[in-house]
């Protein structure tokens, strides 16, 4: 079963603002969520692919680099 987490632990992983990570959904960069009802959740497969990206200095979203 895949998990998924929400913004403000997303925010917290990353050390960062929750208003960073919806920006950064807003421009299209970072790892990407999906929207369930009013709810944006992020699959935590994403957030190991954007961090793999990261690591091999892909600049896949902007963000790396």
């Amino acid at each position: 079963m895949a998990r998924y987490l929400t913004t403000a632990e997303v925010a917290e992983r990353y050390r960062t603002a929750e208003s960073t990570v919806r920006y950064w959904r807003q421009i299209g960069k970072g790892p990407r969520g999906v929207k369930i009802g009013k709810r944006v959740l992020y699959p935590e497969a994403e957030l190991l692919r954007y961090e793999a990206a990261l690591a091999e200095g892909r600049d896949e979203w902007g963000l790396a680099a």
